[in-house]
């Protein structure tokens, strides 16, 4: 049986002479892997080798069995036409990033539409998205994603009005911002937990314009934020396109 569902592509590996394995969120089934035959040769497929480089956002027609681990596709086309994000350096480094933080989230192929929408809104306004915004992306995506894994940070401390001068510390390990250290190593202080309580209240991709950051701080913060992600995944490990992606946007 055959299904309809646009997709994200996360990774795609070559198989053999002219095949590819291609690992992919969707919107109807979550993330799935797909063997596709002969794509890297013919001409005359309905499934072209170019529409799956990671980022890319496309149209499928898959067959899809949930007691098998690989699946097949039977179409495949654009869902969306980047103008930035695959051409771009800085901008495809931004979108790499992105794909590899969701794979190593994602460990069951369980349907979440929610985050599918999240993940394709965030992509298509990265897109568009000017300097600053590009430059600020991946730590609002890093803070924003873990709402669809259950342990996003709370966004303030009930009750508390925090003036920016002010001390205060954000624990990785509970998610929690708070006005004494924790009673271990992983948090930060100052004007990084500042910084990350500010950026937890951005609602719209557009209002990072607003966050003049410079290299290092976003490096720092993008450091802390994938401890954070190590202290709540199982074998999340180190991400290995964040020194790619602070070296292209240094």
């Amino acid at each position: 049986m055959t299904h309809k569902t646009k997709g994200i592509i996360l990774r795609s590996i070559k198989y053999g002479e002219t095949s590819l394995v291609v690992t992919i969120l969707t919107e109807l089934f979550g993330i799935q892997t797909y063997m596709i035959n002969g794509v890297r040769t013919s001409k005359k497929s309905s499934v072209k080798a170019s529409q799956f480089q990671p980022a890319a956002i496309v149209e499928l027609v898959v067959y899809h069995h949930e007691q098998k681990n690989i699946q097949r596709i039977k179409e495949s086309k654009w869902a969306y036409l980047y103008s930035n994000v695959l051409s771009d350096v800085i901008k495809n480094s931004v979108a790499l990033y992105m794909v590899e933080l969701l794979q190593k989230c994602l460990k069951q192929p369980e349907a979440n539409a929610d985050l599918y929408n999240f993940c394709e809104d965030a992509l298509m306004a990265l897109d568009g998205a000017g300097k600053t915004v590009t430059a600020n992306f991946a730590l609002y995506f890093s803070l924003h994603l873990p709402y669809f894994f259950g342990f996003k940070p709370q966004a303030g401390i009930d009750g508390d009005i925090i003036d920016e001068s002010a001390p205060l510390y954000f624990d990785l390990k509970e998610g929690e911002f708070m006005l004494q250290a924790p009673h271990h190593q992983h948090f930060i202080e100052g004007a990084m937990a500042h910084h990350t309580l500010q950026l937890l209240k951005v609602m719209q991709p557009g209002e990072l314009e607003d966050f003049k950051l410079n290299h290092n701080i976003r490096r720092k913060l993008l450091l802390a934020y994938q401890d954070f992600y190590v202290l709540h995944i199982s074998e999340f490990g180190m991400m290995k396109t964040l020194s790619i992606m602070q070296t292209v946007l240094g």
